[in-house]
């Protein structure tokens, strides 16, 4: 590890090296950055760890949606100023739910703000704020008052909004009762720390 370390350019770009990321059947997954520490803790760990530009800090892929990236292979190109990482992608590699970030083509009609589909990326968004609201509780917080109430309450009131979805009549009141069901799903989820990449991985195994 040492060797590789002390390997890499890191004095060319102010100490971060892209890093592209390709799956074990060699499929391009992403373009991503790493330092010196990020870069050690991808190979202590054996899973991918990235340095965010605009956040200033080190995060593992996948440390809230559970999409991790078991590294198979660490390579560097001739210049040592950049790396390759082989992984094992586990569920999708996207922010947007796609496998890839490379799933548009230059040259295609490009879609519009309304047509993208971010309902992946806003639930994670809302697991992520659950997961806040249980390990730090705030005051006047429903989600917060859901964990201090514990198992009884959670399960209690994702059954009363399952019944809820069942029994609307209108369009428009199935929406409504169905986010009340997917966040309670959620808080369910989150007390028994269980992530929702965890639920998408079983989806997609059992695809056919």
């Amino acid at each position: 590890m040492k060797r590789l370390l002390e390997k890499v350019d890191w004095k060319k770009n102010n100490g971060v090296v892209p890093v592209i990321v390709q799956d074990t059947k060699g499929e391009v997954l992403t373009l991503a950055y790493m330092n010196k520490e990020a870069l050690e803790k991808t190979i202590k760990t054996g899973y991918a760890h990235y340095y965010s530009r605009s956040q200033k800090r080190i995060r593992m892929k996948g440390e809230i949606s559970g999409n991790v990236q078991k590294v198979r292979e660490v390579r560097i190109d001739c210049d040592n100023d950049a790396l390759l990482l082989i992984v094992e992608q586990v569920g999708v590699a996207c922010h947007t739910g796609n496998y890839s970030c490379f799933y548009r083509k230059l040259g295609e009609p490009e879609k519009t703000e309304k047509e993208i589909d971010y309902s992946l990326t806003i639930l994670r968004e809302l697991e992520e704020l659950i997961k806040e609201r249980k390990k730090a509780p705030k005051e006047k917080s429903y989600t917060s008052l859901l964990f201090k109430e514990g198992k009884e309450k959670i399960y209690k009131k994702f059954g009363e909004e399952a019944i809820e979805v069942l029994v609307a009549d209108k369009r428009e009141n199935i929406i409504y009762e169905t986010a009340d069901l997917l966040y309670h799903l959620l808080v369910l989820l989150a007390y028994n720390e269980i992530s929702l990449g965890e639920v998408m991985n079983e989806l997609r195994r059992r695809r056919k």
